[in-house]
């Protein structure tokens, strides 16, 4: 087993930010088959395969606008005013994600992109762990 933790600048907007690239970068020299196993240890974001680039990254965080206002509804009360949404996101999308690699390459459908997707505004700085199951 390979891996790596990477540090991605999300800022202090909601974002959906393409882990692609980063992805590719930590295959290099991998030359087999295995999954490549993506980790976010936070407890206010997760990890989406989508495309992005053509609206459906906004439409995503559009989507979860709608499912988690950021209001006084939740209990979770501590950090910016409707935190509390930010905690249920990863039940919606998950922290994890595993993407088949044939070859060294993501096996990745033609639009797909690993994302992750952050709606936590408070936290500007997320850890990502990258790591190769040979297969």
């Amino acid at each position: 087993m390979r891996s790596e933790e990477i540090e991605v600048h999300t800022g202090s907007d909601e974002v959906v930010r393409d882990l692609t690239r980063a992805c590719e970068r930590f295959l290099e020299g991998v030359d087999g088959d295995g999954l490549l196993h993506v980790w976010v240890p936070h407890a206010t974001a997760g990890l989406a395969v989508l495309e992005t680039g053509a609206g459906s990254d906004e439409d995503l965080l559009a989507a979860l606008g709608d499912l988690l206002p950021r209001d006084d509804r939740w209990r979770h009360r501590h950090g910016s005013p409707g935190h509390g949404r930010d905690h249920v996101l990863p039940a919606l999308l998950p922290p994890y994600a595993t993407i088949p690699v044939l070859g060294g390459v993501l096996a990745l459908g033609t639009w797909q992109s690993v994302c992750l997707v952050d709606t936590n505004v408070d936290n500007p700085v997320r850890k990502v762990r990258l790591s190769f199951l040979a297969g």
